[in-house]
């Protein structure tokens, strides 16, 4: 561009030196005369700026050349920088992996310490100096207590049998540390507990409670606490419960020689909640008078929580139920926990037992009757939790088919009678008379009585529990209207 404008100068400049040549020029003489003085003076300045700018400036290539030596200058340090930051990230890479070599190598040390000292515990155990393997025998206590993995660890160092062996001791001392070894090793282990049984753990046990000198008592409830353990384990209960050690569990519950603590007593009930789960178990336990002793210690809630699910194991088998329904006003005491408002696993469990028992047996469901369960089964259907509530509504819908043969049985007719009464209250074989029906419709109106009173009381219950929910004082009654409602009529709607 600006060789252009140089070019075009000369040649005006030319044209104005030597007028003759105008003509030669070729129109350019008309462009010289449109041009003003303004318009010339920018043409000669645009042309020595252009040029200008083309030659050549030393200081421009001195600032190049030092731009250029900042930006190499620059660059070297950047990757100098860059070059340190690796080096200190590596740096911190290799302390961090030396850490964590050396903690590896601690925490490795630190195992092979501690399995060492298992194996010195698993030789004094069986070596021949007394002290030694009670010491150990205390030591496996201790580091089983709490540690599972060492439980496992000491199994496989062959720490079981010289702790059974132990048994034969006849140091009350040395009993008591192999029996609470054993018990803490198999806590939570099931292959310990196997293991326990297998090498005759169970009948050393026994050995030791029937052996001429009594043994101490702090030995019988270890014993106890054992078989609680050991029982556990399915594989294991018809060892036990074979074993002889039932009668003694029933022993130690009933405490007759008032040696044994509560804790003792408590274990003993839960290993015969454990072995009644088998049924082979059911008539060793049958031959005892562990059922009567059961069903007449029922009226402790806490106490009846372990005895009713026992009923309910043994009442699975026929025999469990004959026992069950031998035992005197058994049916007085069972209804009268399906009353336990307080205790709603009791009253599912008491319901339990009295429903299979009444769809089994038509003798235990005439014995149901006479002790009042038509009743407690209604306010049950109201109040009960919702299982209770199943098992009572299939209870009296047995006891109603069960009246109604009765009355078809006897007049012909397929007719349902009321859930009342007695065995003795059935029709007569006469086909009943006007003293029949009046009875009957008595007894009608007396059972409309009581499930409008039961409906009134669930009402009012109900009412109760809304007026609890709501946070308004509990001394709050309700009004007039309340207790007209609820004693008028059961299908109206609530006020609330």
């Amino acid at each position: 561009m600006a060789k252009c404008h140089r070019s075009n100068v000369g040649s005006l400049v030319l044209d104005h030196r030597h007028p003759a040549m105008n003509e030669t020029v070729g129109g350019h003489v008309r462009l010289w005369n449109a041009l003003s003085a303004s318009s010339f003076r920018r043409i000669i300045f645009d042309a020595v700026s252009c040029g200008g700018s083309s030659r050549y400036d030393p200081r421009h290539h001195h600032d190049f050349t030092s731009s250029t030596s900042t930006t190499t200058s620059a660059s070297g340090s950047s990757k100098e920088r860059q070059q340190e930051q690796r080096q200190a990230r590596s740096e911190k890479l290799s302390d961090l992996l030396h850490i964590a070599d050396s903690e590896i190598q601690a925490e490795t040390k630190k195992k092979e310490e501690a399995l060492e000292e298992l194996k010195q515990i698993a030789m004094e155990l069986q070596g021949e100096d007394l002290m030694k393997r009670q010491m150990a025998a205390a030591n496996v206590r201790l580091l089983a207590k709490e540690n599972l993995e060492i439980r496992g660890t000491l199994a496989m160092l062959g720490v079981i049998p010289p702790l059974v062996g132990m048994l034969d001791l006849e140091d009350a001392n040395s009993q008591i540390a192999s029996l609470y070894a054993l018990l803490n090793l198999g806590i939570g282990n099931d292959a310990n507990k196997a293991a326990i049984v297998k090498v005759g753990a169970v009948h050393k046990m026994l050995q030791l409670i029937e052996s001429p000198n009594a043994p101490d008592s702090s030995v019988s409830e270890a014993i106890v606490a054992n078989f609680l353990g050991l029982s556990a384990l399915d594989s294991n209960k018809p060892i036990i419960g074979s074993s002889g050690a039932i009668p003694f569990l029933v022993r130690t519950l009933k405490n007759l020689d008032n040696k044994c603590s509560p804790q003792a007593k408590q274990d003993a009930l839960r290993a015969l909640y454990n072995l009644s789960i088998f049924p082979t178990n059911v008539p060793f336990i049958l031959e005892t008078d562990l059922v009567p002793f059961l069903i007449n210690a029922i009226g402790d809630m806490e106490l009846s929580e372990r005895i009713l699910p026992i009923l309910s194991n043994l009442v699975s088998t026929p025999e469990g139920r004959k026992a069950i329904s031998g035992v005197p006003d058994v049916f007085s005491i069972l209804v009268d926990v399906l009353n336990w408002a307080d205790s709603p696993a009791c009253q599912e469990k008491a319901s339990y037992i009295l429903m299979i028992m009444a769809h089994k047996s038509y003798g235990d469901r005439q014995a149901m009757i006479e002790a009042g369960i038509v009743s407690s089964l209604l306010e049950l259907t109201l109040l009960g939790t919702t299982l209770a509530q199943k098992r009572a509504s299939r209870m009296l819908q047995c006891l109603r088919v069960d009246k109604g043969k009765q009355v078809s049985g006897s007049s012909g007719a397929n007719v349902s009678a009321p859930i009342y009464g007695s065995s003795s209250s059935s029709t007569k074989p006469d086909g009943g008379g006007k003293n029949g029906l009046e009875e009957e419709e008595h007894m009608m109106s007396e059972e409309k009585k009581a499930v409008k009173q039961l409906v009134q009381q669930s009402l009012q219950n109900n009412m109760k529990k809304i007026v609890k929910r709501a946070n308004i004082p509990q001394d709050f009654v309700p009004s007039d209207h309340f207790k007209s409602l609820t004693s008028s009529s059961t299908s109206k709607s609530l006020p609330f």
